[in-house]
């Protein structure tokens, strides 16, 4: 009996140990999470399908992990025009400057004046002025940009044979003289005005009224009177030597993009601007000390009252001839009519010479205004007011040359009209 009772005992225990279901239910869940999905279906419809590799699980959730499919499969559109496969189809590439590299040693000469001259090659920054400079025919050499897509707007017909090279844009920064820098700047072959192709409708505007720089030395005004000139239509603009560069940096920004719309003729010495002149050109002076150019009449040069004769004496160190017969000094200076700026002055091809503000006009372009029957032309002022900024002067002169051609060429319409 206690033999039963003991084996009877042994059978009532469990040979194995008791699962809760509670305990089972939550291990199947845990394995669920861990397993990958058959499929993924996205809120588009579409149906990916993801085999599990044997012996590894995704450690990352269904929804992340089709975030992740559908970024491969659907990448972000791009606008056509950018679209790197057309501009990798134009035959372009682009190089990555590295630390070192010895071709961004070029941008620390290429703002100076002798490297200009001596290379022939200009510095451009900005969009605009470099694809106004592309548009009117002038030939780049290098590009150094921080964005690729500053350079995929502009033309790609113009960019074979380019170097393309892609810069920091701290490095643009420490180059550029703009206070908020466009990332973008060119190294073009000094312009020719002759294989220059400027605007049709600049062309077309076109005055026989020219503009002569002379000892212009201020960035800032040249660049004003540069865009003036192409504001009135000047067929042309001569620059003698003693002014400063039209390509430096400072005189591109003024004359935003005016470069590429009048033709410039840079250092000339003055024996040869007469053969930049049309013939029966009139040349006239720009006086700018005002009416006091009218208030003496003394034949002694340091008479005359003329505040830029003054100085420039004391530039061309000229001394006074002397008559041994009569013992009186002669003036130096050429003599040439004063006229007011608004009375007619363009009835043949004219050419204002504008002085800068510190010199003046130069005993040069006085003996050429002489030769070719020119004037003084008179800005009147209040009296005690020395001068006119050199670049207000200019654009005052240049429209009020256009005025009178066309109202003379209104006249002569209206004759025409009346025969």
């Amino acid at each position: 009996m206690a033999t039963l009772v003991k084996g009877l005992g042994q059978a009532t225990r469990p040979l194995l140990p008791v699962v809760q279901s509670w305990d089972r239910d939550a291990r199947r869940w845990v394995r669920a999470l861990r397993r990958s999905p058959v499929k993924v279906v996205f809120p588009s419809g579409e149906v990916v399908e993801r085999k599990p590799s044997p012996g590894k699980q995704p450690r990352k959730g269904v929804f992340e992990a089709g975030r992740h499919e559908q970024r491969l499969k659907q990448p972000l559109p791009v606008p056509p025009s950018q679209t790197p496969s057309t501009w990798e189809e134009s035959g372009l590439r682009y190089d990555k400057a590295l630390p070192g590299d010895k071709r961004l040693s070029v941008m620390t000469v290429v703002k100076s004046r002798p490297f200009r001259e001596k290379q022939g090659k200009i510095l451009l920054e900005g969009r605009r002025l470099i694809a106004d400079a592309l548009k009117a025919g002038a030939v780049p050499k290098v590009f150094f940009f921080s964005r690729l897509d500053y350079i995929k707007e502009l033309p790609t017909d113009k960019l074979k044979g380019v170097s393309l090279i892609k810069v920091k844009f701290e490095d643009i920064k420490d180059w550029s003289d703009l206070v908020t820098p466009q990332g973008i700047m060119g190294i073009f072959a000094k312009p020719d005005h002759v294989k220059m192709t400027y605007p049709e409708t600049q062309l077309r505007h076109s005055l026989p009224l020219l503009l002569i720089c002379d000892n212009l030395r201020d960035p800032g005004n040249l660049g004003t009177i540069l865009r003036s000139a192409a504001g009135a239509g000047c067929s042309k603009v001569l620059l003698t030597k003693g002014c400063v560069d039209a390509w430096e940096p400072k005189v591109l920004r003024a004359g935003m993009g005016a470069h590429f719309q009048v033709p410039i003729i840079n250092n000339l010495d003055w024996e040869t601007v007469p053969n930049y002149l049309p013939t029966d050109t009139r040349v006239y002076v720009a006086d700018n000390c005002g009416l006091y150019a009218q208030a003496q009449t003394s034949n002694k040069a340091s008479d005359h009252g003329w505040v830029c004769d003054r100085q420039l004496s004391k530039l061309h160190k000229y001394e006074e001839e002397v008559d041994l017969e009569t013992g009186a000094s002669k003036g130096w200076l050429p003599e040439l009519e004063v006229q007011s700026y608004d009375l007619d002055w363009t009835e043949a091809p004219a050419a204002v010479v504008i002085g800068g503000e510190t010199h003046g006009v130069s005993l040069e372009s006085l003996q050429l205004a002489e030769n070719t029957g020119g004037k003084r032309l008179v800005i009147p002022v209040v009296p005690g007011v020395d001068s006119l900024n050199s670049a207000m002067a200019a654009s005052i002169l240049l429209f009020e040359g256009k005025r009178q051609l066309r109202v003379r060429a209104e006249h002569w319409s209206r004759d025409r009209s009346s025969h």
